[in-house]
């Protein structure tokens, strides 16, 4: 929609929000996963694309915040796995997102646990990652 526009200025910048989502299953909330890896997909793909005009692409992933959003999912335990876990407000992924946007950055992961988890994922058995994850979404 934008893009025509920014083409012939040779700059313009998208932020897209997936999340650390993108990067497993998610039984019980299966459509919400894969649309998270789909616009983290979608992101990298496009930001290749548009690299040539000088337009930048980010794909901001996430993990959890602090927001009533388990609840809105009808999750059983909305907060049952996050109740210990030091979560951002929703101003500090924005802040998060926005700087890494403006660095053009690609992809990016807020939090060192979250980076630590969605790479780890790559290395853990399907059928593992598809159980625990089921778990820690109340299931």
């Amino acid at each position: 929609l934008f893009v025509q526009d920014w083409i012939p200025r040779k700059s313009g910048k998208i932020l897209n929000i997936a999340s650390t989502a993108a990067f497993q299953p998610g039984p019980g909330m299966s459509v919400y996963f894969a649309s998270k890896a789909y616009v983290a997909s979608f992101s990298q793909a496009i930001a290749y694309e548009f690299q040539k005009y000088g337009i930048t692409v980010t794909a901001l992933c996430p993990g959890p915040v602090r927001t009533n959003f388990g609840i809105a999912a009808r999750m059983q335990h909305p907060n049952g796995f996050l109740k210990d876990m030091k979560t951002p407000l929703p101003g500090e992924v924005v802040a998060f997102g926005y700087r890494a946007m403006m660095k053009g950055k690609t992809l990016v992961i807020q939090g060192g646990l979250n980076k630590f988890v969605a790479n780890l994922v790559r290395f853990i058995p399907r059928k593992w990652l598809i159980t625990f994850s089921a778990k820690v979404i109340s299931w």
